[in-house]
């Protein structure tokens, strides 16, 4: 027998769309569900909202899977939400290396499946986290129903996260299928990357960016290009690509730095392009104080704002390095600053560039604006699932 919990949703938050219930929405439960249990979840008028798996450790006591009440939560059940995140990125043009399963955007909530693919015919290696208890529960059943829908027979496992420790869970980090090479190569805009999916960051290779390094072609050729936290050189190898004369890319990371260096030389692209290790802070403040300049300038910094709480802090951080930014143009120079913080909403990200701009008495005009690729959708229900924000702006 399902246990029911019952919950008030005052401002229909769950009933309109979010899977998140958290222990203080809850009235009572009735009976005794153990860790990651489907439970189901009714209102405080006893209307039906949805069934989910739950942890009494975490503050989200349920995240929902279905609104359905007389649908099973079952092998079946992952495998055709898995199927319809995969039809979702061949509907919408997808590459080969991409986000297959984008959590609570996809209706699988903290289950996150990037695919990497090399040059060849190969099925490529999956890469999974599996972010809560519920969904660790069922971990190999998404193993097999991710192999069955994508071709991929090769799993790598990435839960090595801190926020697993919130669902009571320990790091973890490994093969899901026989041993493998971990070391491939994948095509991102015509460009290739050497991604390492047991070393790499997050899933070894951010997915998110390249529609925005794209965005770059118009205003690069010719150009002397700053990339700060270049990371494995996404922007600088694309302005490199699009004719950018010179290109320097900054990274406080030696690993990153190095794999930045690799990746241009396996793109031709080593003559114009230089990666140093250097603090981007003191870097733009030097540069700023001796009147070093370039013709375009890339932002794309790590999360500042991991917590709400940070928020405040995180706002001035990204406040000075725009300012120092905008310093070290010259006028009609541009700005590609970037935000993946989801705590810093579009509005917020630009109201901070705005004020950075009037503190560096500089104006600014649109050039592109751009978020998230269709592999990583944004549910409007779920405002934690809009997080990147790219703007291209010409400095005046």
């Amino acid at each position: 027998m399902q246990a029911v919990i019952h919950i008030r949703d005052p401002r229909d938050r769950v009933r309109s769309g979010h899977p998140w219930v958290f222990d203080n929405q809850v009235l009572r439960i009735d009976g005794s569900p153990g860790p990651g249990d489907i439970v189901r979840v009714v209102d405080d008028r006893g209307r039906p909202v949805g069934q989910g798996y739950y942890n009494a450790v975490s503050r989200i006591l349920v995240r929902l899977l279905t609104r359905e009440f007389d649908v099973r939560v079952n092998a079946g059940f992952f495998r055709e939400r898995i199927q319809e995140a995969w039809d979702h990125r061949e509907r919408t043009g997808c590459p080969p290396s991409r986000r297959v399963v984008f959590g609570e955007a996809d209706g699988l909530p903290a289950l996150v499946a990037d695919l990497f693919k090399d040059e060849g015919n190969d099925p490529g290696v999956l890469v999974l986290q599996t972010l809560s208890l519920g969904m660790d529960r069922w971990k190999d059943v998404l193993v097999d129903a991710l192999r069955e829908v994508t071709g991929a027979s090769r799993v790598f496992e990435r839960n090595d996260v801190p926020i697993r420790t919130k669902e009571g869970l320990d790091p973890q980090k490994g093969f899901l299928s026989e041993p493998f090479e971990t070391r491939i190569r994948i095509r991102e805009n015509d460009l290739i990357w050497e991604v390492d999916v047991a070393t790499g960051q997050k899933t070894g290779h951010f997915l998110d960016q390249r529609l925005n390094h794209a965005s770059i072609a118009p205003i690069v050729p010719g150009a002397r290009v700053l990339d700060c936290f270049t990371h494995t050189g996404g922007f600088a190898l694309h302005a490199a690509r699009y004719g950018a004369s010179e290109v320097t890319g900054l990274d406080i990371s030696a690993d990153a730095v190095h794999q930045a260096s690799t990746n241009a030389d396996l793109n031709g692209l080593g003559d114009r392009c230089t990666f140093k290790e250097a603090n981007v802070f003191d870097h733009l403040t030097e540069a700023s104080r001796k009147g070093g300049q370039w013709d375009v300038i890339v932002l794309d910094p790590p999360a500042f704002a991991k917590s709400r709480s940070a928020l405040d802090k995180a706002w001035r951080g990204y406040k000075e390095i725009n300012l120092r930014a905008m310093k070290c143009l010259p006028r009609g120079g541009f700005l590609v600053t970037c935000s993946c913080s989801q705590h810093m909403t579009p509005d917020l990200f630009r109201d901070m560039v705005g004020e950075a701009a009037r503190d560096a008495r500089r104006q600014l005009r649109t050039v592109t604006e751009g978020g998230q690729p269709p592999d990583h959708p944004v549910h409007w229900s779920i405002p934690e699932t809009q997080y990147l924000k790219s703007l291209v702006l010409q400095v005046l």
